[in-house]
């Protein structure tokens, strides 16, 4: 049994090039509230370099960063408070 807590929301951007991914995951964390997590799947090179940089950048917590079985990563954020 996994003690992880699940996501509140999950945002899924295999195949999204970069800048893109992190456009698309900051107004994804813009429409949640303070404190909420959100997974983001990745790909793995630029994206998941990236993204949880750029989102840290924002102020942004990165809870982990995990390579799943396909190749692909989840990157758990805690959105910030400001």
């Amino acid at each position: 049994m996994s003690t992880e807590q699940s996501p509140d929301q999950i945002l899924d951007l295999r195949g999204v090039k970069c800048p893109f991914n992190f456009v698309k995951t900051k107004l994804k964390l813009e429409t949640m509230e303070s404190g909420q997590t959100l997974q983001v799947v990745l790909d793995p090179g630029e994206p998941v370099a990236n993204v949880p940089r750029s989102a840290r950048d924002e102020g942004h917590q990165i809870l982990s960063v995990s390579e799943r079985a396909d190749g692909l990563y989840n990157v758990l954020l805690r959105k910030s408070g400001a």
